[in-house]
């Protein structure tokens, strides 16, 4: 798909807003950012839905969204060390062939088959610590709408703040489970799926 680069950063400002808020910015919040006129963002948003890029709900404010199988560039820049080995304390390293890598753009991008981005979150909190999950970590997410119980999601609530929790569609709700016993869980009647969570990243 050719995109210009004030389209791809038009697309990169909705993907974010979406994530942060479940909706998109106003025509006016794009022009604001982008430092061009509100005309000149029209444009590119009408050209980016001929293109299939973005998505449109009709009579429906905010309603823009990134096009299911369409990747940002900066989604699509995974890291790659080589392996050298594995290690248990107490043993010498194992050495491993000279051409083996760790690719984090295969432990953590789309699954084959999928077309699925990948973007990530720095985590702020504790309510995940159980699980591994500390603040200061980054979790790298699945962008996609829907979860299965036992998914670590990242959840937008009915009152507009953004949480991650454990994932569980019930009788009549669904409860978000925290992973520590200081935090109750969180229990609504519907919420927003933002992504899927399938790593995560600490820096020492």
């Amino acid at each position: 798909m050719n995109l210009t680069p004030k389209q791809l950063k038009i697309l990169q400002l909705i993907r974010d807003s979406r994530v942060r808020s479940g909706y998109s910015p106003t025509m006016q919040e794009l022009a604001d950012q982008l430092g061009v006129s509100k005309v000149t963002v029209f444009e590119h948003v009408e050209a980016l839905i001929k293109k299939g890029a973005l998505v449109r709900e009709p009579n429906k404010a905010r309603s823009l969204s990134i096009a299911d199988g369409v990747a940002l560039p900066d989604e699509e820049q995974p890291l790659k060390f080589p392996l050298v080995g594995k290690i248990a304390a107490g043993h010498p390293i194992e050495k491993f062939a000279d051409h083996d890598a760790l690719n984090l753009g295969d432990l953590f991008g789309p699954r084959v088959g999928q077309v699925n981005s990948t973007f990530a979150l720095r985590v702020d909190g504790e309510s995940m610590r159980d699980e591994g999950i500390l603040s200061g970590d980054y979790v790298i997410v699945e962008r996609r709408d829907t979860a299965r119980n036992g998914d670590r999601v990242v959840a937008l609530l009915p009152n507009g703040e953004t949480t991650l929790k454990t994932f569980f569609r019930e009788a009549d709700h669904i409860r978000l489970q925290p992973a520590n016993p200081s935090f109750p869980p969180i229990v609504v009647k519907d919420c927003k799926i933002q992504g899927v969570v399938v790593g995560v990243l600490r820096r020492y």
